[in-house]
């Protein structure tokens, strides 16, 4: 026999129904793609660096472009010292993607950094370049002229510092004894310089470097050569195997009149990122930072340098699951 409910009864079921209803479609709107469409949607954290750095320019390009390609992501961009500090927010899950040198990654790795094995890159993108500034009227002409000068070294935490502190022991000097070290960043050492409170200062960073552009453009600076230090640099061991001889055109900064290319040393940049970010994700930000490379070397020169065909070297991280998907789907 069939149950009736009473009427009252059966309008509360009605409704209940209805709520539940509305409560699923509700929760399939959220989770499902609308219109086919399968972008990453959600909040994400860039570590950059210095305000005035390369890596920071390059954050603010890569975010724009990536409201672009994937508007249901929100990216926000992180200050952060640079390489090794950016390695340790990912490490402890502070940032999803950061930006961060090769020789910063593997010093996190040596050192047994807390979760180190779940470090996964997503390209390498350009390199930066060792640039040891002076005054132009300055006797320093290599980096053994330093001995007891004041010498900007980068902050703490930096890549700037880690690559300054071998680049002085090659040369024989102490960091800590026989210069005196000014650990600032580049947001501080130009105008140092500019001051007379500085007499050099090392910064590793893509070409050009705003900051050191604008310097160049208010007061007379020269860069100094540091292309003799690779023997004994790489002699060192360790991370130094990710230090490359390169140049510094002489046209890289034009208000300093260089006359020819400055030969100093290079090392890779890398996307990083870490295994517990989605595939799907890490795929889609891959695409975006290959497919935008002339959009953003509009503003940010060095990025022109990201290539297709060298994004995928990434050592000492393993390719992001997601990444490596990327590149097999753009495979010739």
């Amino acid at each position: 026999m069939a149950v009736r409910l009473p009427r009252l009864g059966r309008r509360r079921a009605l409704l209940s129904a209805g709520a539940g209803a509305l409560a699923l479609a509700l929760l399939l709107w959220w989770l499902l793609p609308m219109g086919g469409d399968e972008s990453p949607r959600g909040r994400v954290t860039f570590a950059t660096g210095v305000p005035t750095g390369v890596y920071e320019t390059y954050g603010k390009m890569l975010r724009r472009d990536l409201a672009r390609d994937l508007p249901g992501l929100h990216v926000t961009l992180q200050h952060s010292k640079g390489s090794p500090d950016n390695v340790r927010r990912l490490a402890e899950g502070r940032a999803t993607f950061a930006i961060a040198a090769s020789d910063a990654v593997a010093a996190y790795q040596e050192q047994g950094g807390v979760h180190a094995d779940r470090l996964r890159a997503c390209a390498r993108l350009y390199d930066d370049y060792m640039q040891l500034v002076v005054a132009k009227g300055s006797k320093v002409r290599s980096a053994r002229d330093l001995k007891g000068l004041r010498v900007g070294v980068g902050e703490d935490d930096s890549g700037v510092q880690l690559i300054a502190k071998s680049l002085l022991k090659a040369a024989g000097l102490d960091m800590d004894r026989d210069v005196h070290a000014v650990r600032k960043g580049i947001d501080q050492m130009p105008a140092l310089l500019k001051a007379g409170k500085l007499d050099a200062f090392f910064w590793s960073g893509g070409l050009p470097t705003t900051a050191v552009r604008t310097l160049a453009h208010d007061f007379p600076i020269r860069l100094v050569q540091l292309g003799d230090l690779i023997g004994p640099l790489h002699r060192q061991g360790g991370v130094t195997r990710y230090y490359r001889a390169a140049s510094v055109p002489a046209d890289a900064y034009e208000d300093m009149g260089q006359q020819d290319a400055i030969k100093t040393i290079a090392v890779p940049n890398l996307l990083v990122t870490t295994d517990r970010v989605d595939p799907a994700l890490a795929e889609a930000v891959t695409r975006t930072v290959i497919e935008n490379r002339d959009r953003i070397g509009v503003k940010v020169h060095a990025a022109q340098k990201v290539d297709l065909r060298t994004a995928i070297f990434t050592d000492p991280l393993d390719l992001h699951a997601g990444a490596a998907r990327y590149y097999r789907s753009v495979k010739p």
